[in-house]
């Protein structure tokens, strides 16, 4: 139940910000990932929640695809939604929470998987799967010092802060062991845009 080999040691190599684009029209979700990807943000998530938001998934891979960035689905909690996330040609996917199904699903159709977690329970079973990167959800509900503390006992474990990031506590939260802080509405904001572009 392995994830693909180095897929995210790879996409996230060097490159602390991933956006997430959630809830937008399909013409909207292209416009801000192609703004995403203008400022060195390269790894950009859809979530998928309704028919519209697979729609707007499968024009951003097509766009990633013509600028060589890959292009992950969101809010992925079932096998079928793992399903829908393949076929719009995702390139991983990203859970809420820790959910083996999910992650073998994932694994079984050769699509990188970022398990949710909120406690030590779940980042060993993470990495009881097979599992090295983890999204923290809901980073700023948790706090910096959760980060730190998880460090100690998960050493190899690399973690995407997520839930309520932006321009403001971005620093913060890398400082504190986040590898990857993951923004959305952010990148609506110009100012809290160039921000992050500087953290990149």
């Amino acid at each position: 139940m392995a994830p693909v080999a180095g897929f995210f040691d790879e996409v996230f190599a060097g490159r602390p910000v991933m956006a997430i684009l959630r809830g937008f029209s399909v013409a909207r979700t292209v416009e801000l990932a192609q703004r995403a990807w203008d400022n060195g943000i390269t790894a950009v998530e859809v979530p998928i929640q309704d028919p519209e938001a697979v729609e707007a998934l499968a024009a951003a891979v097509a766009a990633g695809a013509a600028r060589g960035f890959p292009v992950g689905a969101g809010t992925v909690t079932s096998t079928d939604h793992v399903r829908h996330a393949a076929d719009a040609g995702a390139a991983f996917t990203v859970a809420p929470g820790l959910d083996e199904r999910v992650a073998a699903a994932s694994a079984h159709t050769g699509l990188a998987h970022l398990p949710g977690v909120a406690t030590a329970s779940d980042v060993q079973r993470a990495v009881g799967l097979g599992l090295h990167w983890v999204k923290a959800f809901p980073a700023s509900v948790l706090g910096a010092g959760w980060f730190a503390a998880m460090h100690g006992p998960f050493p190899q474990v690399r973690f995407v802060a997520t839930g309520g990031m932006g321009a403001g506590n971005a620093r913060e939260f890398l400082d504190a062991g986040a590898s990857v802080v993951a923004v959305g509405s952010a990148l609506e904001d110009p100012a809290q845009l160039d921000q992050l572009a500087a953290a990149v």
